[in-house]
């Protein structure tokens, strides 16, 4: 098993390293090799991902992933942002399907900002599109406008576009999910406004045929935010694209209490994948020892659970977690929230703390 480790900027590095730290204690045969991504490898090589972590990444089984971004690259040109290293990876991995769990354990239920009895025993899984809409939509750029409310000046456009396959195989992955859980997908869209999304909404009902065991319902994306805080566990699966699926996840991972909680999974039709935290840099915590590193960790999870082939590992490290979470450890964003008898740690005991569960 070949991984790819890269950390990235800001708390990255002190996140992935407890991921790292968790995976060595499996004793598993593992291959982790690192590389730099993100703004320190512009600053390096002057590109956020340079040929050679490129080439690591597509020949590695999967890619450990920390974060990137900070400031002080905001005003670099667009295509040597360091966020572009994210973009670029997504698209020469072929990594079309996002997997973003919301789970919030018993133990955090007072860290949300929701009522308890809206959120207790919540578990959705939102499956955003990765790799088309408007993130990837050509034609883009800057020019001036011959038409509108304001001809002569200066405007920018994005494209949001979609095709029948792009659609069909994020749908296939959607109800397959689905088919492992309760059956239910709820697909997001804005096609009462959208042309992209009236063929999403099309498609959808076409895939779901192939799938009778599956219930499926539609939500315009303005509702879908509003459920989301309102009545959360009306959800199992929620397939939708890649903006709305951006936005919406973000929002859910609040639900648990906090973005620090949430793993996610991007992969492509070889089950190759990118694992990072939801989260991102945060380059005002970097350095401070305080990031959470259970994003990570639980990232690391599902690395082992759908690219590696190592299902009973990931049950170790999600049942480790669990019991970190029990003993009443917290870091930083999750201290103080819910009730008494909380203990915090830093970053590294986190990590600590999951490797000694591990061993238990």
């Amino acid at each position: 098993m070949k991984v790819a480790v890269l950390a990235g900027d800001g708390i990255g590095t002190e996140i992935v390293a407890e991921a790292v730290k968790v995976l060595k204690a499996l004793d598993l045969k593992m291959e982790m090799e690192s590389a730099l991504v993100g703004g320190v490898a512009y600053d390096a090589h002057g590109h956020p991902l340079p040929p050679a972590t490129l080439a690591l990444a597509k020949a590695a089984d999967a890619v450990l992933f920390g974060a990137v971004g900070d400031w002080k690259y905001d005003k670099l040109e667009r295509q040597f942002r360091p966020e572009q290293a994210i973009l670029g990876l997504r698209k020469e991995l072929g990594l079309f399907a996002n997997f973003r769990p919301a789970i919030c354990y018993e133990e955090l239920v007072g860290a949300s900002s929701l009522k308890p009895e809206l959120i207790s025993g919540l578990d959705i899984l939102i499956i955003r599109e990765l790799t088309g809409d408007i993130y990837f939509g050509t034609p883009r750029g800057r020019r001036v406008a011959t038409d509108g409310h304001f001809p002569g000046a200066e405007e920018a456009f994005d494209t949001m576009r979609y095709s029948r396959p792009e659609i069909e195989r994020i749908g296939h992955v959607a109800f397959q999910a689905a088919q492992k859980r309760s059956k239910r997908v709820t697909s997001v869209d804005k096609n009462n406004v959208l042309e992209t999304s009236q063929l999403w909404k099309d498609v959808m009902v076409e895939v779901a045929k192939q799938y009778p065991d599956v219930a499926l319902d539609h939500m315009l994306v303005d509702n879908a935010a509003m459920q989301l805080v309102k009545e959360p566990k009306k959800f199992d699966v929620l397939v939708t694209g890649n903006m709305f699926g951006d936005i919406l996840s973000d929002e859910a991972s609040m639900l648990t209490g906090s973005i620090g909680m949430l793993p996610s999974a991007s992969l492509n039709s070889k089950n190759q994948g990118l694992y990072e935290p939801s989260h991102g840099s945060a380059p005002d915590i970097a350095g401070r020892g305080i990031a959470n590193p259970l994003a990570t960790i639980l990232s690391a999870a599902m690395m082992l659970r759908f690219s590696l082939n190592q299902a009973a590992s990931a049950e170790r490290i999600e049942t480790a977690v669990k019991a970190v979470l029990a003993k009443g450890l917290r870091t930083a964003d999750i201290y103080g929230k819910g009730g008494a008898g909380m203990t915090k740690v830093s970053t590294r005991e986190m990590g600590d703390a999951v490797v000694a569960a591990l061993a238990n």
